[in-house]
């Protein structure tokens, strides 16, 4: 097989064809249930260094051009035919290269769900930083806690931390407190 992109910041095992990239883009769009924007596309496919940015790219304005996907308000919606093709040509790319893409998209889809979901603030104070988290159940704040920290980084590292899995925190926090 004769490769036709740059394989710059691929990983071994990765995607060096224009095709191939086409072909995981439809995968992803049509297997996920909310649409990706073009950001979260970039994350998900040179992150994981399945394919050079540059391919991706091109790979993308051609499926648009094509009508196989469309672009809307930065949402990237896949066509009803760029979902045969998809179906069709997705065996043309290796098993754990669309597991990992889905897996990588997956957990980017849950992480900004979490952050829209769910509520966290961190205030620089003279000695540290304190970290309010909140978690929100619709419109309903059902907890809130305002830890202090030592510094940013600890900050930021609770946040991480907590947004990995907010309801395990609120969970674990209600044991705690009736045992």
């Amino acid at each position: 097989m004769e490769y036709d992109s740059f394989s710059e910041g691929i990983e071994l095992g990765g995607l060096r064809t224009k095709n191939e990239i086409k072909i995981l883009i439809g995968y992803l769009l049509s297997r996920l249930d909310t649409p990706l924007t073009r950001e979260q596309l970039d994350e998900v496919i040179c992150g994981e260094e399945l394919a050079n940015y540059f391919e991706m790219s091109q790979a993308l304005s051609e499926l648009a051009d094509n009508g196989n996907v469309i672009i809307k308000e930065n949402e990237l919606i896949i066509t009803d035919k760029g979902k045969k093709n998809s179906e069709t040509l997705e065996h043309d790319i290796p098993f754990t290269v669309r597991e990992q893409a889905f897996n990588a998209a997956v957990r980017l889809q849950t992480r900004l769900r979490r952050e829209r979901e769910n509520k966290i603030q961190i205030d620089r104070v003279e000695k540290g930083c304190n970290v309010t988290l909140s978690v929100v159940d619709a419109d309903d704040e059902i907890m809130s806690v305002k830890l202090f920290v030592a510094d940013y980084d600890q900050a930021l590292a609770v946040k991480e931390r907590f947004l990995e899995d907010p309801v395990r925190v609120y969970s674990n926090i209600v044991a705690l407190l009736l045992a």
